[in-house]
């Protein structure tokens, strides 16, 4: 049996929601949990000279069809719901990302990931404005004030930037990214084969 796999996350990606959407059968099938790692995406992509799909895609015929088959495979694999498209898209998630590693700190680390990704990707806000994602924790029944506030101390920005500059190191580029020891996977299809990693497949 492999060590704990990690999923290195950003609330700012899709595919980072359904690839949470899609974790928990996992666990259950593996009996393994995964380490949920918050990373800044943006820091990533500036890191690695890296862009955004909806950047990458643009313009490339065929290539964003055979991206929206892909996820309509994916949601069909591991019977999840679709996302729904943010239309604020991109939010610059950089508060919501420090707020996890205060989640993390607080103790409320599973039901802010809940949370955080319900209002980016299933009902969609604009969660870079401090008031909205304020009251859509709060409505999910989280200390929003406190968690805010707490991002902004300087040992959870520097946590958050850490994490970002390992996921680096490491050979991330984007999000999601999943480690099973020292094995990398990119993408949410990759999903399989960590899970079959884990198993011992």
């Amino acid at each position: 049996m492999s060590s704990h796999p990690q999923f290195l996350f950003d609330f700012g990606s899709p595919n980072a929601f359904l690839s949470h959407e899609a974790i928990p059968a996992i666990e259950k099938r593996t009996g393994v949990k995964f380490d949920y790692i918050p990373v800044l995406l943006g820091g990533i992509f500036k890191a690695t000279n890296n862009k955004s799909p909806a950047e990458t895609l643009a313009g490339v015929k065929n290539k964003r069809e055979f991206h929206a088959l892909e996820t309509a495979r994916f949601v069909k694999r591991f019977g999840v719901k679709p996302y729904t498209m943010n239309p604020f898209f991109p939010v610059n998630t950089l508060n919501l990302m420090r707020a996890a590693v205060a989640a993390q700190l607080e103790g409320v680390f599973e039901k802010y990931v809940e949370a955080a990704f319900h209002h980016m990707w299933v009902e969609p806000k604009k969660m870079d404005d401090p008031e909205i994602a304020a009251k859509a924790l709060a409505s999910s029944g989280l200390d929003a004030a406190k968690l805010l506030a707490r991002s902004q101390e300087p040992e959870v920005k520097a946590k958050l930037i850490e994490n970002t500059q390992a996921a680096v190191e490491r050979g991330a580029f984007g999000s999601p990214t999943f480690f099973v020891g020292k094995e990398m996977f990119f993408g949410k299809e990759q999903l399989r084969e960590v899970e079959e990693m884990v198993s011992g497949k």
